[in-house]
């Protein structure tokens, strides 16, 4: 009888083990399917509408979509996949020429 409680008694440590070893794992996921990275965009004052000619699709940060007109990512904007081709933000650098 005693052998079937440790049995049950290890197994149930070695799933909750698992469980809570998981946990973090699910949390980064989450946060990696999040379109927005609102933080950071407020932080360097990200704007849909381009500023004169400086605009996301022309800086070295950005990371373009599968179209050029698609939505893409940027190198600075953690997880953040919803940048627009024609936004701005304050840490835009221009694409160095060839």
């Amino acid at each position: 009888m005693k052998e079937t409680i440790k049995t049950s008694r290890r197994q149930f440590l070695k799933i909750g083990g698992a469980a809570l070893a998981m946990i973090p794992v699910l949390s980064v996921s989450g946060n990696a399917m999040a379109a927005t990275n609102a933080a950071m965009r407020t932080s360097m004052k990200y704007q849909d509408k381009p500023l004169g000619d400086k605009h996301c699709a022309t800086c070295m940060q950005f990371v373009p979509g599968k179209t050029p007109k698609d939505l893409g990512g940027c190198k600075i904007f953690a997880g953040d996949t919803e940048i627009s081709p024609t936004g701005y933000c304050v840490a835009w650098a221009a694409i160095p020429k060839k």
